[in-house]
């Protein structure tokens, strides 16, 4: 262990010294997320049609107006879909498999907390892989709590200028209620990010890939150059040298994400969410990054070679694990695809965790742990080709 800190250590002291390392760290990632957010960031990933799961457990004037006269109005358009669903646990599960865009939970005694006076309360649950569609369906929701807060001062108008008509009456004919009223998105299960944090995730995992490269190619130009003759003269073991090289990439990795989390946050107002949730999930993503970059160099003869299909490679498991946009949402094969992105599991991660539980990010940090684990595996069996004399 002592000698692959020892060539960890040097390696990164020479990486220090490339100005590229830092461009591709940091530079781009923090450029093109900026970029990103002002051009895109009130742009919407979502073209096809918005399909919301609707529970209706109050049964009431407020509730079925929401429903038959906003909802179903909004239906009328084209551009969203209503599906009934018969519990809360049944549209949850329809918003969790994709199946429905967002859902709207309208809790029993609704109608008579607003006629008695009660704050109420309106669910939305999104999908994460559909950010449109849940900020259109706050919208539709936001929409009714304004008119009813209109429907209220009239209410009022109504009391001062002693007419009969009494308050519980104009509400429900005008399918009304308080003002305080309030519409929220359940943030556990919406797993919803903003732009903001979305394109610095999304710049920071995608250009994770060209960073650290910097350290498993290393082993290509030892061999280049013909140091990697001297090391294997030395007593040091071979298992050494090749943890060396990995441990320099890992450390670029975290090094590199660690500056774009704080750096996003402060520049760019992203919110990450959790410390630790985030730390597993730079961690896991930094290590299924190594393993993938770190067989790409295996499998070439010069570091050239292994530059050229290493971008290859990042650049495809970027786009499908929708780095750039939500490659998901496309659904069919390119879903399915998109799961073998690290990309996917860590963006997933990070919108599992704006809700702030941490347990919530387990599921991602697993799958790509699996994958660092196969790919690490996988490049130190290819590595014995070049870590010889």
């Amino acid at each position: 262990m002592r000698h692959a800190l020892l060539i960890a250590a040097r390696d990164l002291r020479e990486r220090a010294r490339d100005r590229t390392a830092y461009v591709l760290a940091l530079v781009l990632p923090l450029g093109l997320a900026g970029i990103f957010t002002l051009i895109l960031g009130n742009v919407g990933g979502d073209s096809q049609l918005f399909r919301y799961a609707v529970v209706d457990s109050d049964r009431g004037a407020i509730a079925r107006t929401f429903t038959d006269e906003v909802l179903r109005g909004a239906a009328s358009s084209g551009a969203i879909e209503i599906r009934p669903a018969a519990t809360e646990q049944e549209a949850r599960t329809l918003v969790d498999k994709g199946e429905a865009t967002a859902a709207f939970l309208l809790p029993a005694g609704l109608t008579e907390d607003v006629l008695a006076g009660r704050a109420a309360r309106i669910e939305v649950v999104g999908d994460v892989d559909a950010p449109t569609g849940t900020q259109v369906a706050r919208s539709l929701a936001q929409s009714y709590t304004d008119r009813l807060t209109a429907v209220r001062q009239a209410v009022a108008a109504t009391i001062h200028s002693g007419l009969t008509t009494s308050p519980a009456e104009l509400a429900a004919e005008a399918a009304a209620a308080l003002p305080r009223v309030t519409v929220a998105e359940d943030t556990t299960t919406s797993r919803q990010l903003d732009a903001k944090t979305q394109y610095a995730a999304g710049m920071a995992v995608f250009f994770l890939f060209f960073a650290v490269q910097l350290g498993v190619t290393g082993l290509l130009e030892e061999r280049r150059t013909g140091t990697m003759a001297r090391l294997l003269a030395a007593p040091v073991r071979r298992s050494s040298i090749l943890a060396g090289k990995l441990l320099t990439s890992v450390i670029i990795g975290v090094l590199s994400m660690t500056v774009l989390v704080v750096a996003s946050s402060l520049l760019m107002g992203a919110r990450w969410g959790n410390p630790l949730g985030v730390a597993m999930l730079v961690l896991s993503g930094v290590l299924a990054a190594t393993g993938a970059m770190a067989v790409v160099a295996a499998l070439a003869k010069t570091p050239d070679q292994a530059g050229g299909w290493q971008a290859v490679i990042a650049i495809v498991l970027g786009s499908l694990g929708g780095a750039f946009f939500p490659v998901a949402q496309a659904g069919g094969v390119l879903e399915v695809l998109s799961l073998a992105a690290p990309h996917r599991w860590f963006l997933r991660g990070l919108a599992d965790l704006a809700g702030g539980d941490v347990a919530a990010v387990l599921p991602s940090v697993a799958a790509m742990a699996a994958f660092a684990a196969v790919t690490c595996t996988a490049a130190l069996l290819l590595f014995r080709k070049v870590v010889q004399a």
